[in-house]
């Protein structure tokens, strides 16, 4: 069904807050990417809003950021300490241990890949003005911010696609 001209009032007497999507999961900026990435998998989420102490967004955290972090790290491989080379290590049945790996932690910070720019509107913000913002800017998700800069929503083209249903 293609949008109707009957339909399209409607939506454009919407606002921000009509649109968007309440108790936002979001990432503070100290997590590890590590607790980021694991978060959004089992969130099924492409994208998050990263925020600071005071609740108020830094930017977000999007898998083409996580991707383009992973591509650009560099990784050695770790030797095995010598402590372990040489101990007389068994498991509980007696058997000789062995096969020991080292692995090296991950402790890049969110801070460090998230993409630092923050796109916001207020709650009253029209519908038209969030689509052509959205539209303007090329981007997925819009925050919805109060009076204090603290988040308190986010728009997401499928939030947009959903109202277009109602």
């Amino acid at each position: 069904m293609l949008l109707t001209k009957a339909r399209q009032p409607v939506l454009m007497s919407l606002t921000a807050a009509d649109l968007m999507t309440r108790n936002v999961v979001s990432i503070p900026e100290t997590a590890t990417l590590h607790e980021a990435v694991a978060l959004m998998i089992d969130r099924g989420f492409s994208g998050a809003p990263v925020i600071n102490e005071a609740g108020r967004p830094v930017g977000v955290l999007t898998q083409s950021d996580v991707l383009a972090h992973d591509r650009n790290k560099m990784e050695y491989a770790q030797p095995v300490p010598e402590f372990y080379r040489r101990a007389d290590l068994r498991d509980a049945t007696g058997e000789d241990v062995a096969g020991f790996q080292v692995k090296a932690v991950d402790r890049t910070r969110v801070r460090d890949v998230m993409t630092p720019v923050v796109f916001s509107l207020r709650p009253h913000a029209p519908a038209r003005l969030v689509i052509e913002e959205m539209l303007n800017l090329h981007v997925h998700r819009i925050f919805v911010v109060d009076d204090d800069g603290v988040l308190i929503g986010v728009i997401g083209t499928t939030d947009i696609l959903r109202r277009l249903l109602d």
